[in-house]
Order: C-alpha cells, then sequence, then structure tokens
C-alpha cells in the first residue's frame, strides 16, 4: 500500500516544522535503520540491553515461533491488555500489532504474519517506540518523534542521500529512518499506510507503522510461517543475521510464557 504523496505546500510545512523539531530537540535520535545497515554488520551493543532478550543461537532458515493465528473477530483491546501485561510490554503498542495480523491475513491470508513478528521487529528496532526519552500516546504516536542517524555511509551505514526533501526526517542531505518501526523515506512511499483510519499515513503512528511494516514483511508473495519467508522478510528489513537472530530471539520471547518475575 504505497503512501500518498503530499501536496508541495505540505512538503514545504513539513520541512520546516520537522526542522524546528530537530533544533529544538523535540526528536529522539536512534542508530537503528530499516535495510540500510552493511551487510551482517555488527549490532550495537545496547540492542541487546535491558530486558535480556539477546541474539537466539539458531541458524538462518530456522523457522521463528508462531503464537495461534489471531480470530478475525478477537477483542483487540481485551487481548492487547493481557499480552501487555503478561509480557511487559506497552499496551497500545500491542494492539497496533494485533491489529496489523488481523488485516494481513484478511488482506494477504499466505503471508501468516504473526503480531509476535511484528513485535520482535518493534523491540529490536525502537523497544516498541520507547527508545530515548520517547513513548507512544493514546494516539499511538510516538512523542518526541523518532528520527534515525544520518545515512552517511558510517558507522555501518549505508549512504543514502536525501529523497523526501527533509518531509519526514528533517534531513534535506541525508536520508534518515523514522517512526517506531524505523522506515526509510523511500520505503515508507512505498510501503506505508493507514492503519488507524484516519486518512494519513504517518510512520510516527504505531497503527500504520506496523501495518507498513507487514506489508513490507510480505511483499513478493513470502510466507512468513516458513522458515525461509520469515528470514527472507526479516534481512530484507534488516540484512544482517544479527539482526534476524535478535528479532528471532524476542519472537520465542512473546510466544513464550512470561519471563520470570514477569
Amino acid at each position: 500500500m504505497a503512501a500518498e504523496r503530499r501536496r508541495p505546500a505540505v512538503l514545504a510545512l513539513g520541512v520546516v516544522v520537522a526542522a524546528m523539531a530537530m533544533l529544538l530537540g523535540l526528536v529522539v535520535v536512534v542508530g537503528l535503520v530499516l535495510a540500510s545497515r552493511i551487510d551482517n554488520a555488527e549490532l550495537p551493543p545496547a540492542r541487546g540491553a535491558g530486558d535480556g532478550i539477546v541474539e537466539a543461537d539458531v541458524a538462518p532458515d530456522t523457522p521463528a515461533p508462531q503464537p495461534p493465528a489471531l480470530d478475525p473477530g478477537t477483542d483487540l483491546a481485551a487481548w492487547a491488555g493481557g499480552v501487555a501485561e503478561a509480557q511487559g510490554l506497552p499496551e497500545r503498542v500491542v494492539r497496533a500489532y494485533g491489529a496489523a495480523e488481523l488485516a494481513l491475513r484478511a488482506e494477504n491470508p499466505d503471508c501468516r504474519l504473526s503480531w509476535a513478528t511484528l513485535a520482535g521487529i518493534g523491540r529490536v528496532e525502537s523497544h516498541h517506540g520507547q527508545i530515548g526519552q520517547a513513548d507512544v500516546d493514546s494516539d499511538g504516536v510516538a512523542r518526541p518523534s523518532i528520527i534515525g542517524v544520518p545515512l552517511d555511509g558510517t558507522e555501518g551505514t549505508r549512504e543514502i542521500l536525501d529523497t523526501d526533501g527533509g518531509l519526514l526526517d528533517g534531513d534535506t542531505l541525508l536520508d534518515r529512518a523514522v517512526g517506531p518501526m524505523q522506515f526509510l523515506p523511500t520505503t515508507w512511499e512505498r510501503f506505508g499506510a493507514d492503519g488507524n483510519g484516519d486518512g494519513v499515513n504517518d510512520p510516527q503512528q504505531i497503527d500504520d507503522a506496523a501495518l507498513a511494516a507487514g506489508n513490507y514483511l510480505c511483499a513478493g508473495g513470502r510466507d512468513t510461517g516458513t522458515g525461509p519467508g520469515w528470514w527472507a522478510g526479516v534481512l530484507t528489513y534488516n540484512n544482517s543475521n544479527a539482526y534476524g537472530r535478535l528479532v528471532w530471539a524476542a519472537v520465542e520471547r512473546y510466544t513464550g510464557p512470561p519471563p520470570s518475575g514477569g
């Protein structure tokens, strides 16, 4: 589902607002970027810190754990509340993961995408929108906005020159990944979604971002219910086996019993 291109006036306003936000410090800058790291680059240690999730000792193409598919009639609020309490996850974000699974199972059932895989991606990319000072509010918007590092070819990143005039990331020289699911502007242009039905495709809004991530993982006819299909999708997100193993470990955590003391 491609994001609609904004009108020039909106683009100009977006650049000004984003630039002002950058100057005022109203963004959280993170170093996790979608599909921009050099193949199999070493991951920053902080990605495995805090919740005890570390890279799983599994080989590529090992099938990821799969929770039972959500029933189309699932009460998402009640379900998300139970999962959030059991796993120590933010309820509003879990609800977005579940909504994205239901939408994708209806639109693209052959993909068999689970909420837990989206949660694994969300954990690695932004700790479910709770990286730095950021948090996801009741409307599902990450505040402050989550903006990635400039993709200048250093620190294991690819150099990606600006593609959106700074509309999404406030940078008119280089691209940066944005939002709790860390989308590059060009990837958002292609896969961006309106998960909350408000008529806007916003990478900082978790319903939109989770559904867009599902679109991205399922692209090309992938079946994420198989080992090869799951790894193909996740490594398209970030072509690093270390990344895949960390997402795999997060999925295993979220589909298993609550952590001890959790």
